[in-house]
């Protein structure tokens, strides 16, 4: 006769079997629902207009590189993709060191006003920036600094800093106090201290913030579509609508375009992705 005991343990053991075999088998669903659409505008990239329109799913039957030779030709492809790195280039720096200092400050000093500080950059994360467009467009206007090379980063910036400023205050609590204290006894200024003590230690979350923030910035529409209307400051994403005519689209051209403004976004997430689930991860706990 079967003992009881031994007939629950393995019901239990098959349970958490099927329970693992079912979360196996979603989270292989999800990377594949995820991975698809990229694999898709990959090859549909490499067909021409004529098979794409046929059955837009089907693998080419002769791939080639014509429609990535095509969108240099045929448009500014080029003048595009380097907006769009000078202005990420340029912002990032200021989103870091700004969101760093900024993000100490208020985690170390408690000051009158603190509160209202710290939910005053709080609304720049959960007011829609949609929300802010008229408003922006306005105070740009006024301020005689629309169409200007910098006026992106301005914007970037700006919107930039409030989650910067939360993953360090959040990661800076972590960090002993004592250890800026016996810095200062012996003869270490606050700056020294700041940039050479805590911004090492700070380094897992800046490489997560600056990684999060190179995709925001190399990515961003909004901005770019309302704040700059000059042929000569068309960022990339703006770019790409232009594929999209009155009665034909070049929808291979439009592919190869996507592909190419995500390629160095994958890049990046395949070379740090460690450093962003680590910095990302540590921050929570620790904060």
């Amino acid at each position: 006769m079967e003992n009881p005991a031994s007939g629950a343990r393995r019901r239990g053991s098959f349970r958490r079997s099927l329970g693992r075999v079912v979360v196996n088998f979603l989270m292989i669903l999800f990377s594949v629902s995820c991975l698809y659409p990229v694999v898709w505008l990959c090859y549909a990239s490499l067909n021409d207009k004529r098979d794409f329109t046929v059955n837009p799913v089907a693998l080419p039957k002769a791939p080639n590189l014509d429609n990535y030779f095509a969108i240099f030709s045929q448009s500014d492809m080029g003048v595009w993709m380097l907006n769009t790195l000078r202005n990420t280039a340029v912002s990032l720096p200021f989103i870091l060191l700004f969101g760093f200092i900024i993000g100490y400050l208020l985690s170390r000093f408690h000051f009158r006003g603190h509160t209202a500080l710290y939910g005053y950059f709080l609304l720049g994360i959960v007011i829609p920036i949609h929300a802010l467009m008229i408003p922006l467009y306005v105070q740009f206007k006024k301020c005689h600094i629309l169409n200007r090379w910098f006026t992106l980063p301005v914007a970037y910036v700006a919107f930039g800093m409030p989650i910067v400023i939360f993953l360090v205050e959040s990661y800076v609590h972590s960090i002993p106090v004592e250890m800026e204290e016996a810095a200062t006894l012996d003869g270490s200024g606050f700056s020294r201290t700041l940039f050479s003590i805590i911004l090492p230690i700070c380094r897992p979350v800046l490489v997560t913030a600056g990684i999060i923030q190179f995709f925001t910035c190399w990515n961003e529409f909004s901005f770019a579509l309302i704040l700059v209307s000059r042929d000569t400051l068309v960022t990339l994403p703006v770019g790409m609508t232009l594929f999209k005519g009155q009665y034909s689209t070049d929808y291979p051209g439009m592919m190869a375009a996507m592909f190419l403004s995500i390629l160095p976004a994958i890049i990046l997430y395949l070379a740090f992705s460690k450093q962003i689930i680590k910095g990302m991860v540590t921050g929570a706990v620790k904060g």
